[in-house]
């Protein structure tokens, strides 16, 4: 870790350079204001001690400078009796907080200590994490790509813009950018700039001062400023005005805004994280979106395929919605019936991650005894596996059955149960609904089993109460 502390008294930074005992951390150390520039654009900073005076350079703003520089650094003011209103007025700016002199090396190392460690906490915590998304984004070669580039991208301050269908999981995708950033632990703000009415659309994101237009009672801080320090994620971008693009260019070059009625610049700390479902390039085209403006945006281009293209990673999300729903509304789901499976898996998802997510929810709705069944999906995604009644062939099933496992103990049991259907029928390209592929597999069951239902709910994995149920819709008498 880097840490600058920045002082105009000799003898502090000298006690500094000779009794600093932290480990695994490298010292810039400064006393003069000349020095002072050269070392913070030479370096990188995750954590600056720096006294009051040496807050300004050749009026420049260091607390916004070293922001703007170093994304995540943290930033102490070091200050006395008085001079403390500068280092209040620096904590307005952005800085965390500030240390009245004379300061001990010890105070300065516990500190440091401290923010070491919520690094170190946090690196462990995105290793864990990235396993997880590598599961939810999916576990093709184009997501593969993609997740390389965000690990990459996520620690800069570059601009990224993601394209894709709606509902694809493009402001999951910028929130991810956000948590691998070293802003991590500032604002991810986000908004559809298409679901802001065009005359709000500028004091919303901006700010208004008091009476600039009809309505406004008094001064409004923007979407911009709320999220200082950290990303503001700005969805559906191809939708803003000419006039606020303009805005929005300004920003990009300086980093500074003015609230609608104002004419007062405010510098800003804030990444932007941009998205559309839009062809911009045919906007630009039309004249409908500023082409110096997309280029801005476009320093990184990340285009999400939708989900179809991506299958492999529905039973994942499945599993990741009815975890969501169980903390939402504590029912349970046990088992994904075979039937409901091969419907989740065949459908086209026009509406992407966000139509699956509203699925999975409506099933756990309709659902009985922990159990997800067929019938409990929307009708189109009923008629969608309807339509598609066709025998799949032995190995097929075997990875289509398993592909949605909600308990490790259900995986191997449901695995077994697909070699119900024997290579004979295989190969005689027979026909079979789902109701009688699921028919044959209980009878199957039954017969290896000798009729005995504890056994036979073993290896199906279902509960006794499901066993009967199915017996009793199928017809399937049975000999005690």
């Amino acid at each position: 870790m880097n840490i600058l502390i920045a002082d105009l008294d000799d003898s502090f930074i000298s006690d500094i350079r000779s009794s600093w005992s932290l480990s695994d951390t490298e010292l810039i150390l400064c006393s003069d204001r000349e020095s002072l520039m050269p070392l913070v654009k030479k370096d990188s900073i995750d954590l600056a001690f720096i006294e009051v005076p040496l807050l300004t350079h050749s009026n420049m703003d260091m607390v916004s400078f070293l922001k703007e520089k170093n994304p995540g650094i943290e930033i102490f003011v070091l200050c006395d009796s008085k001079n403390w209103p500068g280092a209040t007025s620096a904590i307005a700016r952005g800085a965390n907080s500030f240390l009245m002199k004379p300061a001990t090396v010890e105070q300065l190392e516990d500190i440091a200590k401290k923010i070491q460690a919520q690094q170190q906490n946090q690196s462990t915590h995105q290793l864990m994490e990235s396993q997880v998304l590598d599961s939810l984004l999916g576990d093709t070669p184009e997501m593969r790509k993609i997740l390389k580039t965000v690990y990459k991208i996520a620690p800069t301050t570059s601009t990224v813009l993601i394209t894709g269908e709606s509902g694809s999981g493009k402001e999951f995708l910028a929130n991810v950018i956000h948590r691998y950033s070293k802003r991590a632990n500032s604002p991810f703000v986000a908004v559809n700039c298409g679901a802001i009415p065009e005359n709000l659309i500028e004091s919303e994101l901006f700010g208004s001062k008091k009476g600039s237009y009809t309505g406004s009672t008094a001064d409004k801080k923007g979407l911009f400023e709320s999220a200082n320090g950290g990303t503001l994620f700005l969805d559906e971008v191809g939708e803003l005005s000419l006039s606020t693009q303009v805005k929005l260019l300004r920003f990009l070059q300086n980093h500074e805004i003015r609230r609608v009625g104002e004419t007062e610049a405010r510098y800003l700390d804030v990444r932007i994280v941009a998205a559309t479902n839009r062809d911009l390039q045919l906007a630009m085209e039309d004249g409908r979106f500023r082409e110096d403006l997309y280029y801005r945006l476009n320093t990184f281009h990340l285009h999400l395929p939708p989900l179809r293209e991506r299958r492999p990673v529905i039973p994942t999300l499945v599993h990741y919605f009815v975890l969501k729903n169980k903390e939402i509304t504590g029912k349970e789901i046990t088992e994904l019936e075979p039937a409901a499976q091969y419907a989740l898996s065949k459908y086209a998802y026009p509406g992407n991650i966000r139509e699956l997510e509203n699925i999975v929810e409506h099933a756990i709705v309709l659902s009985e005894n922990g159990v997800i069944r067929l019938e409990d999906l929307p009708e189109n995604v009923q008629e969608e596996a309807r339509e598609k009644t066709l025998a799949i062939p032995h190995q097929k099933t075997e990875q289509e059955v398993t592909a949605l496992p909600l308990q490790s103990s259900t995986v191997s049991a449901k695995s077994e149960t697909t070699r119900g259907i024997t290579d004979d029928e295989d190969a005689s390209g027979e026909i079979l609904s789902l109701e009688e592929m699921e028919r044959r597999h209980i009878l199957h069951a039954l017969s290896v089993c000798k009729n005995n239902k504890t056994e036979v709910c073993k290896k199906l994995g279902i509960s006794r109460a499901t066993l009967w149920r199915k017996l009793k819709e199928l017809q399937i008498a049975v000999e005690d």
